[in-house]
């Protein structure tokens, strides 16, 4: 019987490749960064399932080539590089990993907080270039975290886990959500609902939580930047586009906010010329909020797993399109 074709556009860790080379014959494309578009096109022609990560892009074209293509399981919780509707049209099953990674990368959000309020990196950098001559009142003076006030815009699971943490610093957490939490789900966070402009106004730290949707392109632009305090931080580990990075620059450049900590950016990687990298106010990170030794190793089998209920006609655990099982059998 002949085994199905799985291509993976990344190395991923091996537990999850040797689940799925029991039962499909794989290539792996062994670089770090992405296969180019063209070499993806190329092998998802013969492939009856594509791992992907979130920066290979999904298309329409793509699946046009791709006749015999059953499942995606993209190695992440986003799938915004994936065609969802278009792959739903054709019976293409998308699966991603849900929830494996939140806890994780709400960690990560609140050590990017942390990092950015209290200048961690630039007095790392300091220190190791030989700077530090002796002890100063005034040397990098940064933004008190504890009994601060923190706005979480998107209280999804993340988000939810974000307000959790900022209850060990006493904060006050303010939210903003298109979908309001219940009496009972608030008072059970200790947070409370704001419009964005109230949360704006009125936070010491903003942290983003939001998917990215057409409605969430550029959500925090110049507008919002000059409603936020002069002394505010400002952290994103969702996603890049989510923040007009033009205006980031330009409000951390004139000092409009304090500080901004992010783990994603516009485009990935960041160019080395990008004037985000001249600023001292800022930590950027390789967009590696979910980059723990076991959270990493749980995606892999999560990634493997759907793909292999894809590969076998099975709706997978963490599929985001289950309806597209239906499309195929009608």
């Amino acid at each position: 019987m002949t085994r199905p074709r799985v291509y993976v556009t990344r190395r991923i860790p091996q537990e999850g490749l040797d689940m799925i080379a029991q039962v499909a014959d794989i290539e792996v494309w062994p670089e770090e960064l992405p296969p180019p578009y063209a070499l993806l096109l190329e092998k998802a022609r013969d492939a009856d399932g594509l791992l992907t990560l979130l920066t290979d892009r999904i298309d329409a074209s793509l699946m046009d080539a791709a006749p015999k293509l059953r499942v995606v399981s993209n190695c992440a919780v986003g799938f915004d590089n994936i065609d969802i509707a278009e792959a739903t049209k054709r019976g293409i099953m998308v699966g991603n990993t849900s929830e494996v990674l939140t806890e994780t990368t709400a960690d990560f959000a609140f050590a990017l907080l942390m990092a950015a309020a209290r200048h961690v990196t630039e007095a790392d950098a300091f220190t190791r270039k030989g700077k530090w001559k002796t002890w100063g009142s005034q040397l990098f003076l940064g933004q008190d975290i504890h009994h601060a006030t923190l706005g979480i815009i998107g209280l999804g699971r993340i988000g939810a886990e974000m307000a959790k943490r900022a209850k060990g610093f006493n904060m006050r957490v303010l939210y903003y959500d298109t979908h309001r939490r219940t009496d009972e789900e608030e008072k059970e966070l200790g947070v409370e609902y704001a419009d964005l402009k109230t949360l704006l106004c009125n936070c010491d730290f903003v942290s983003l939580h939001t998917p990215l949707l057409p409605q969430t392109h550029h959500m925090i632009g110049a507008a919002e930047f000059a409603l936020m305090k002069s002394t505010a931080v400002l952290v994103n580990t969702s996603r890049g586009p989510v923040v007009d990075e033009k205006s980031l620059y330009k409000a951390l450049k004139s000092r409009r906010i304090f500080a901004a900590g992010i783990d994603v950016t516009e485009t990935e990687p960041i160019s080395p010329d990008d004037p985000l990298l001249t600023l001292d106010n800022i930590v950027i990170t390789p967009h590696i909020a979910s980059a723990s030794i076991n959270t990493r190793r749980n995606m892999a089998i999560i990634t493997a797993q759907n793909l292999i209920a894809g590969l076998r006609g099975e709706v997978p655990s963490n599929c985001v399109n289950p309806e597209a099982l239906r499309s195929k059998n009608e």
